[in-house]
């Protein structure tokens, strides 16, 4: 009698749980996928704010323009974080990419949009070594909004 129950009860709860897993694969999905954002925490080198916001006014920013007007990247924007500690971001760098798409250009389209904005990818990788003198990268995430359907 007391397997009988318990068998009873072992298959009660797997229906509950086969019925709950079927109700939650049989709901519609509420949302479309949105743009991508690389968002990057970037924590300035003491005495180099001003120089570092001169680089993201120069070649950071003509680089996203340059993929404004190839229709890559959507939006850009820069945000100050108040009050950080010693090891944490100074600064939010976001860049809205229109899709996860525009990351799979060729090594040689990437080459020729380095070389059409820096000239070489000697000189890119040149800017890269520089930029480390005035900031320090302290994380970068690529996500993608998710956007309510209507």
């Amino acid at each position: 009698m007391l397997k009988t129950i318990t068998r009873t009860a072992a298959a009660l709860a797997a229906t509950a749980l086969l019925a709950g897993a079927a109700q939650a694969q049989t709901a519609g999905r509420v949302y479309e996928n949105g743009s991508v954002w690389r968002i990057s925490q970037i924590e300035v080198k003491p005495g180099m704010f001003d120089e570092y916001l001169a680089y993201l006014n120069g070649q950071w920013r003509a680089s996203n323009e340059a993929g404004m007007k190839a229709g890559d990247i959507l939006s850009y924007k820069i945000l100050a974080v108040d009050s950080a500690r010693d090891k944490e971001p100074d600064l939010i760098l976001m860049i809205e990419y229109k899709n996860m798409a525009v990351f799979d250009a060729s090594q040689s389209d990437i080459d020729k949009r380095t070389a059409a904005l820096w000239g070489t990818t000697q000189k890119a990788a040149q800017s890269a070594i520089s930029r480390e003198n005035m900031r320090v990268q302290r994380g970068s995430t690529l996500v993608r909004e998710l956007k309510f359907q209507k």
